[in-house]
This record gives C-alpha cells, sequence and structure tokens, in this order.
C-alpha cells in the first residue's frame, strides 16, 4: 500500500476521497447491478454521504444544538438499533435472506466496516475513511461488470423468480475484502499500536478537559452511540459535590499508585497511563486526570477498535459508550473467519513488531491501564444465528497463536513486572430505580477500611498456609465439590501460599488468593447465576481433574450444545482445556449485602462479584509474564505461589506456557456450604462454614450477612 505524509499526502488523500465521493453518490441513481442487490448499495451510499455530510460540518465548524447533535446521532445509528436491525444489512440473517449466501455475510460484513467511518470522520482521519470507500466502489464494480458481461459468465447466472440475475464469483467478492484488511494491514495495525502509546494523539482528551461538561453536547463530540444511558450517568455526575467527584478519582488513581507501592516497582520510570473508560464518566475523568499528571503520568485515551482485524471477539477495549446494539456486536464476533488465513497472521504480527519498535520509548514510558467498568446493564441474551462467521477450528488455531505472539511482543517492550494496572467499577442507570442509592453505596463499598480488612483477611492467611489442600463445597441447589492442591511451603516463618489484597490494584477491597498446585486439583465446579462479560450464565458447570478443564457446560440455551459453544467461545476463549489458574476467597461481605438489599447480585462485574464468595479463575496465573518478580504481603512475607505446572513451563518453551486470558467465576455465598483447610496429618479447620466465616478474627466479616 501507499503511504503519503505530509501536505502533499493530504492533498492526493483528498483527491481520492472526492473522487470516492463522487462515485458513490452516483450508486443511488443506477440500475448497474442485479435486481436483488440494488436495495444494499443504494442505502450503502446513502450512508457513506450521511458520513460524509458530518465530516464536512465538523471541519467546517459547524456548531450543532442539542437537538441537532440528537437527531445527528440517531441518523448515524438507527439501522443497527434494536428495533430497526431485523432489516438491517447490518445483520447477516437479513442480509442473507435479501442477497444470498455468500454474499450476505460478505456484504454485512462491508457494511460494519463502512459503519466505522463514523469515528473516523469525527476524528478526521480521511485516509481510513478513504480505503473502505475505494472498496465498496471496487466491490460494487465487479457486480456491474457480472451484470455487463453476464451472458459471458453462465456459472454464475442465479434465477430469481422470472429475472435473470448475473452476480461476480463468490471469491471475487471474498478476495476483495481480503485485500482491503490484507493491504491496510500497515496502517491500521500500526495506528493501533500509537494510539495506544502516544500521549499526544489528544481527541479525547481534548474533550475531557477542555468541554463545558454541564452542556451534555460535549458527549455526541465522541462520535460514539449515546443513549439516555450516557446522558443520565453524566448528568447524575455533575449533579455530585466536588468532594464526591474527588473521593472517586482518588480511590481509583491512589490504587494505581498502590499497586506499583505494593509490587514494589518504580513508579518515578513511568510517564503515561492509560484510561479506559465508558462514557458518561467525563466528570471523575477528568480530576484523575489531575491527580495522574500530580504524579507524573500523562494520560492516553484511545477509542475501542474500529478495523475488524484490531478487534477481539467483540471485547471492547479502550473508551466507547454502551453501544446502540449488543446482538449486533455479538453477531459480528467472529468477522475475521472471512480473511484468517496463515499469510495475513504473519503480516499483522510482522507489523506489530514493527509498530512496537517504532514506539520503542513510548511502549517503555507507559505505566499500565486504569480502568472504569460499569454494571446494570439490561440482561442480554444472545441469539444464536446459522449465517454469522464463525471461525474454523484452523482458525481458531491461528487466532490463538497470533494473541500469545502478540502478548509476548508486547511483553518484550512493556515488561509485567514493570508496569500495573487498577480497576474500579460503578453502576449505570439501568440498574434501576435504586441507581443513585446504588451509586452511592458502591463508592462505600469501594472506600472501606483498608486496615481493617488487611488484618482480618492474615488471620485467614495464617490458617490457610498450614494447609496442603482446600475443599469447597455448594450449599443447597449449588453442585460444587471441589478440592484445590496448595504449595508447599519450606519456611511458613517467610513464606505465603496467599496474597493479602487490599484495595489496589482491584477496586473494593477483599480477597486472598493464590495459583494452585494443578496435580490434586479437581472436582466440579458449580453457579447457579453468574455474569461473564456481557453474558449471564446460567447453571454455568466446569469440571477439573488434575488442574485442567475437562467438561463444561451451561443452560442459556435449550441445545446444550450452543451453551457449550458459548463458554467455549466466552470464558475458554476457544481453547480445548485450560489450567485453574487462580483459586480466591472473597471477603467483602458488605458488597454481598448491597447487592441482596437491592437485589443486583446478577448485575455485578466479576471485579465486585469475585470479593463476595470463592472465585476460581481459568487461564494463566495472576503473576503471568512476571511470576519472576517477587511478590510481598504487608507482614513482609514473599508470596511464593506464583507458578504452576504450565506457566514454569516458560522457561523451556514460552509458547507452552500462557494462554493469555485469565476469566474468573464466583460462587456466591448464598450458594456456598463450606470451605475448609486440610492439614498434612488429615484434621481440617473450617475457613467458611455454611457461608459464614469461621475462623476466630474474621468474625467481624460475618456482620453484613446477618
Amino acid at each position: 500500500m501507499k503511504q503519503y505524509h505530509g501536505e502533499s499526502a493530504d492533498a492526493v488523500v483528498r483527491e481520492r476521497y472526492a473522487l470516492s465521493m463522487e462515485r458513490i453518490s452516483g450508486i443511488r441513481e443506477e440500475e448497474a447491478v442485479a435486481a436483488s442487490f440494488l436495495d444494499y448499495f443504494r442505502k450503502m451510499a446513502e450512508f457513506v454521504e450521511l458520513v460524509g455530510k458530518v465530516f464536512q460540518d465538523l471541519e467546517a465548524g459547524v456548531e450543532y444544538s442539542l437537538e441537532e447533535w440528537e437527531k445527528r446521532n440517531q441518523e448515524l445509528y438507527q439501522d443497527i438499533l434494536p428495533e430497526n436491525y431485523e432489516k438491517s444489512y447490518g445483520n447477516p440473517a437479513y442480509a442473507v435472506e435479501r442477497l444470498g449466501e455468500p454474499y450476505g455475510q460478505q456484504l454485512s460484513f462491508l457494511y460494519t466496516q463502512l459503519r466505522g467511518e463514523i469515528p473516523m470522520a469525527y476524528e478526521g482521519r480521511l485516509e481510513e475513511m478513504t480505503a473502505v470507500q475505494e472498496t465498496l466502489i471496487e466491490i460494487y464494480n465487479l457486480f456491474v461488470m457480472a451484470k455487463a458481461d453476464g451472458e459471458a459468465l453462465p456459472q454464475n447466472q442465479v434465477e430469481d423468480g422470472a429475472r435473470t440475475e448475473y452476480l461476480p464469483g463468490e471469491d471475487q467478492v471474498r478476495e476483495a475484502l481480503y485485500w482491503y484488511v490484507s493491504d491496510y494491514c500497515d496502517k491500521t495495525v500500526e495506528r493501533r499500536i500509537r494510539e495506544c502509546l502516544d500521549p499526544s494523539l489528544t481527541f479525547a482528551k481534548d474533550i475531557i478537559m477542555k468541554s463545558d461538561l454541564s452542556d451534555l453536547r460535549y458527549l455526541y463530540r465522541f462520535g460514539e452511540y449515546i443513549s439516555d444511558g450516557e446522558k443520565k450517568i453524566a448528568a447524575f455526575l455533575n449533579s455530585l459535590p466536588e468532594e464526591t467527584i474527588g473521593l472517586m478519582a482518588d480511590t481509583y488513581t491512589e490504587g494505581f499508585r498502590k499497586g506499583f507501592e505494593v509490587m514494589r516497582r518504580d513508579l518515578s520510570r513511568k510517564h503515561t497511563v492509560i484510561i479506559r473508560y465508558e462514557l458518561g464518566f467525563e466528570r471523575m475523568i477528568r480530576k484523575a486526570v489531575e491527580n495522574f499528571r500530580s504524579m507524573g503520568l500523562e494520560p492516553i485515551f484511545y477509542r475501542t477498535a474500529v478495523h475488524s482485524i484490531n478487534t477481539s471477539s467483540g471485547r471492547k477495549v479502550g473508551y466507547h459508550s454502551a453501544g446502540p446494539n449488543r446482538q449486533y456486536d455479538y453477531d459480528h464476533r467472529f468477522d475475521q473467519a472471512l480473511y484468517l488465513d496463515k499469510a495475513l497472521a504473519d503480516r499483522k504480527i510482522g507489523v506489530l513488531k514493527k509498530a512496537y519498535e517504532t514506539y520503542r520509548k513510548e511502549a517503555g514510558d507507559c505505566a499500565g491501564p486504569a480502568v472504569v467498568e460499569t454494571f446494570g446493564q439490561e440482561e442480554f441474551q444472545p441469539v444464536n444465528k446459522k449465517e454469522c462467521f464463525s471461525l474454523s477450528e484452523k482458525q481458531e488455531k491461528l487466532q490463538r497463536s497470533m494473541t500469545s505472539e502478540n502478548a509476548r511482543i508486547s511483553q518484550q517492550y512493556m515488561p509485567g513486572d514493570e508496569t500495573s494496572f487498577t480497576i474500579i467499577a460503578f453502576p449505570v442507570p439501568d440498574i434501576g430505580e435504586a441507581f443513585e442509592e446504588i451509586f452511592k453505596e458502591t463508592i462505600r463499598i469501594n472506600t472501606l477500611d483498608y486496615e481493617a480488612y488487611k488484618s482480618m483477611q492474615q488471620t485467614l492467611i495464617d490458617v490457610l498456609d498450614q494447609a496442603e489442600s482446600v475443599v469447597i463445597t455448594g450449599g443447597e441447589g449449588n453442585e460444587t465439590s471441589l478440592t484445590v492442591r496448595l504449595h508447599h511451603l519450606e519456611n511458613r516463618e517467610k513464606e505465603t501460599n496467599f496474597e493479602n489484597c487490599v484495595a489496589d490494584v482491584n477496586i473494593p477491597v477483599g480477597e486472598v488468593f493464590t495459583s494452585p498446585v494443578l496435580k490434586g486439583t479437581s472436582g466440579l465446579l458449580h453457579v447457579n447465576r453468574v455474569y461473564i462479560g456481557d453474558f449471564q450464565f446460567q447453571h454455568l458447570k466446569m469440571k477439573f481433574e488434575d488442574g485442567m478443564v475437562t467438561e463444561y457446560s451451561c443452560e442459556n440455551f435449550p441445545d446444550p450444545e450452543e451453551g457449550r459453544r458459548l463458554v467455549k467461545q466466552v470464558i475458554m476463549k476457544n481453547h480445548d482445556t485450560l489450567p485453574m489458574g487462580e483459586f480466591a476467597i472473597g471477603t467483602n461481605t458488605s458488597a454481598y449485602r448491597m447487592a441482596e438489599t437491592y437485589g443486583i447480585t446478577e448485575k455485578l462485574p466479576i471485579l465486585i462479584a469475585e470479593k463476595m464468595g470463592p472465585h476460581f479463575a481459568v487461564g494463566d496465573t495472576c503473576y503471568s509474564w512476571a511470576e519472576d518478580s517477587p511478590v510481598y504481603n504487608p507482614n513482609g512475607k514473599e508470596m511464593v505461589a506464583r507458578d504452576n505446572e504450565i506457566s514454569v513451563l516458560r522457561r523451556e518453551d514460552l509458547s507452552q506456557a500462557y494462554f493469555n486470558c485469565h476469566t474468573d467465576i464466583t460462587i456466591p455465598y448464598k450458594e456456598l456450604g463450606d470451605i475448609t483447610a486440610v492439614f498434612p496429618d488429615g484434621t481440617r479447620q473450617d475457613i467458611i462454614k455454611n457461608g459464614k466465616f469461621a475462623v476466630p478474627g474474621a468474625e467481624a466479616l460475618n456482620e453484613p450477612l446477618k
């Protein structure tokens, strides 16, 4: 792909853009393609023209009223809103119904890439807009030529009722899309790395720091879909006193600082921090920016990925809104199946290496991510559609390999033992009428007494450090029966098996955790309901043998196989098996009481839910890529259970040591029976009995459970 730079580049790109817009405008008046495809191409042309008008207005500095911003936002996103989605070409099922296979899937994918022009227009990324528009024209021309030369292409003749239609070869369309992704990979992947590391890209930061946040028009300047939810949360934060906003931001930024302190890493060597959050929290984020700057850290903001090649199975990483339609995101989570092959995978990895080398200094300056999550969204039950793309077994293997290599490259330039992170969560208005009460209670939960929890958690650790295994059983209606094997401690005076986790990288306070020994860790994990990502899993079951997952299921769908596929995609990350990377006991009974009081237990994010009972992570340990860096508890003892039988393979073959995922699953107190420490001589001591803490010194943890 030819690259352009400077003023001459801008002139060339603008000429290309103008020519593409002129050609696309003509599509709406033509009848040059097969009749059944006319509607698709005309709607694509109308959409591109709409985005072009937005780009023109933004570049000219046109000022909109709040009502005009709302209208424009609706126009841009209305086609994929739930009420319109059944008849949208963004819906693969509808696209296939209208256009047939495989054209429906292919052209639905093209539409998603065209929709990526919305944020590009707001950021002024004209070359990327031009590239996808030229791809639309290229594919349109394939259909034009097929119709014009139809008599010479009888193999592509399609009978449509009384009509005879002529279509391009299926591979022609796929190849055009493939080469669009591949040819522009150098630009799109390099851009993604830069925006994750370069603080000089200030699009979002300027909106946050320079806007009048009391004027909600600022929300629309991001170019994301803005629902009532974003407006309500922004208005609510505007109603809070400055000291409350300060408390929220201070808890968040201080947690990040403490992460470096606890892990004995030098924050003074770092100069940037990545802020990831959901739109609506700008007032808190502005204060957080000020806090980070006082630490010597310049914040970086990047949008969730726009280009398909940079996305990760529907996960949103970066700043974003709640989005117009979760089913739309779900339908396109495996669009990479259209183009992913070995050649493209190798090319992407090559670009990643080059990009990280280009931004080597910026990578070394980065302290890590500070994340604000939200919870309380309406329950989402995905619909599986046969028309959606799915990865082949070969592509799943390729994707895992790419993820692993990406992590390895990232670690080379941003070593895990030199960075940290923090995560905090707040509710959104969708949680219900008690939103404001729940929000204030969440602030309280996020600021519980650090010292009190540190002391109570240490009493639990003192018992657990005498054990060789822990047995976890479910209460009434929960079938959990698990034995977790613990590492042998050579010197209990100086070593510990469990980290005493208070409010630093994971806010709120409240857990002790370890990396289990895999051999001897076996049994069944069962949770009746648990949220993981965007999905509420019903009757999730996972069986372990010697620490490895051997079976899994959920009851989200009538067909058990569909449930298995959902578990494999969301929890197993398409691996056939994963190790138990973590066993933890959550101690935040205050969070549990809040959840039960307001009936929101199933709506809490794993960040809070993991503190409300025992939890188990499948995938890598909590110390992945930094196992050789010492970690100490507040009492000075070294946490030695940082490895397991899989992670130690890094010393022989790095590719065998990591799965590059870590997914927590919590059993809430109300489903829990007992957690019992088993000592080497066979004697036992209960840590939790019938869902209540049973260790002297931790009795106060039971108060919220009464």
